[in-house]
């Protein structure tokens, strides 16, 4: 994955690729995979860096979806699953299995969901990955040491899957061009024009950190642009109806003191209907999320004040002690990218599940979905391209792909900030193969510190954009720029006393 090379490939290529990919979040990545894995020569286009929108900001859960059986959606939940075993299998080194535990403050609680989660194992079937069971009030607490004791009288165990979003994403992309893609982050498409007949050929798009402009011709072209989808499909054809809805969810993070335990509280009730994730992750605790109508799609979304208060209080509810506004050590929002439906405005009733749209143009539009359902979307996607295409049709091949880890090891090396494990070999590798042009894409994506504790990210800043500069050969105005620039971003991380 290194950046000047695959521009050179760019500039150079003079025939059709088979397929362009327009997007670089988990969507877009899993298609670029799946289509480079099927032999087919594909180029990837995301406009910002690569996971920098709703796929770098999710509840870091692989998972079947345990609310979704309450909403009758019994297929999605039986994709999930299997699509979570899948996963599991290839991508070991960031996927893992996680107990979580629902308390009950009441008999029927308990018989309730214990007969909930043993319909979700039913549900996975072979997928399976671990057996649910009730609990006692002594095993309840045993399990979540902080949990509320005043009413409790047990809790379900259940286990599902846990991950890091960015980093397997940025896996995903270093397989796909292990198979022959070409992936660019910065590269913001223009225009999409169809050929003599009406039908999708070319793609400009520029370089926004250079301005060089591009134009590349391609067989079938994929929207993979999630929040952004129905923005892609008006570069084509600016009345295009409009698929998406919005919805917007954050996630609070605190010191794993509120939570001392290696399993996560699930409470699957709160007043908007979501369930309510408390989860240990990268040493610190994950607790999210909400699920707040927007009307706008845009790349770096603020939690509301409501949004925060609202999960304080949740949260507050079910442990010892209740965690304040002055411990939120960082807060990040996400954009939900759900299928419009005329039946309901509420934007927790809308599905999860995907869609596939085909233009009269013929640009393919894939959207909706989730992370764990990724590699589904994507074979949907280049199944479609390569119908739409006339290409050579290859079976799938992801199922059994082994999605590639990174090859340099971590952890060597002075800490670049106390309160973090990361290192300059982190910053190194950033660059070199991982294509990071910025602090903020280091910070916030290629290691997670922005998402962990934005105090401790911005006292890092400085040190990346040095080792940055060394390895890019900038100066001292590029510093200064990347520092200023990552202040500004990193502010909406920060939680203000009230």
């Amino acid at each position: 994955m290194q950046r000047p090379a695959i521009l050179e490939t760019v500039r150079e290529r003079s025939e059709l690729w088979d397929i362009v990919v327009i997007g670089g979040g988990a969507t877009g990545a899993g298609s670029a995979l799946d289509a480079a894995s099927r032999g087919l020569s594909v180029l990837l286009l995301e406009q910002d860096d690569f996971g920098k929108g709703t796929s770098s900001r999710s509840t870091k859960l692989i998972h079947g979806g345990v609310r979704y059986i309450r909403h009758g959606n019994i297929s999605l939940v039986r994709e999930a699953l299997k699509e979570r075993s899948l996963l599991l299998k290839n991508a070991p080194h960031v996927v893992h299995t996680q107990a979580f535990v629902i308390p009950c403050y009441g008999l029927w609680q308990r018989f309730f969901y214990g007969v909930g989660m043993k319909l979700y194992d039913l549900l996975a079937g072979k997928h399976r990955i671990g057996k649910s069971r009730r609990l006692s009030r002594s095993e309840t607490a045993e399990h979540l040491p902080s949990i509320k004791a005043r009413g409790l009288v047990g809790g379900v165990l259940y286990h599902d899957g846990q991950f890091d979003d960015t980093r397997l994403l940025i896996d995903i992309l270093r397989t796909a061009v292990s198979h022959g893609a070409a992936v660019l982050n910065y590269s913001r498409v223009k225009t999409i024009d169809a050929d003599e007949i009406g039908r999708i050929r070319y793609v400009s798009f520029i370089d926004t950190l250079t301005g060089e402009k591009h134009r590349v011709a391609a067989k079938a072209v994929i929207n993979a642009a999630g929040i952004f989808s129905d923005a892609v499909r008006r570069i084509q054809d600016r009345n295009a109806a409009r698929h998406l809805s919005f919805s917007q969810g954050i996630h609070l993070v605190f010191d794993r003191k509120f939570l001392p335990s290696n399993d996560a509280l699930m409470i699957p009730k709160t007043p908007d209907g979501r369930v309510l994730f408390c989860i240990p992750w990268h040493e610190h605790l994950l607790v999210g999320t909400t699920d707040t109508p927007v009307e706008n799609a845009i790349l770096e979304p603020k939690a509301l004040e409501s949004e925060i208060d609202f999960i304080l209080e949740a949260a507050g509810g079910f442990l010892e002690q209740k965690p304040a506004r002055s411990d939120i050590l960082s807060v990040f929002a996400g954009i939900r990218p759900l299928i419009s439906s005329e039946k309901t405005r509420k934007t927790s009733s809308l599905s999860r599940g995907h869609e596939l749209f085909v233009d009269e143009s013929r640009l393919i539009t894939i959207t909706g979905g989730k992370w764990t359902t990724f590699r589904q979307m994507a074979e949907d996607a280049v199944d479609k391209a390569i119908e739409i295409g006339g290409l050579n049709r290859e079976k799938c091949r992801t199922e059994n792909l082994t999605i590639k880890p990174p090859e340099m090891s971590r952890n060597s090396g002075e800490r670049l900030h106390p309160t973090l494990t990361y290192t300059r070999d982190d910053v190194v590798r950033a660059v070199r193969d991982e294509m990071a042009q910025t602090v903020e894409d280091v910070l916030a994506r290629r290691t997670r510190a922005l998402f962990l504790n934005a105090q401790a990210a911005i006292e890092m800043a400085p040190k990346v954009a040095s080792i940055m500069a060394e390895e890019m050969g900038f100066g001292a105005n590029w510093i200064k720029a990347q520092i200023d620039g990552f202040d500004r971003t990193s502010a909406s991380y920060h939680c203000e006393p009230q």
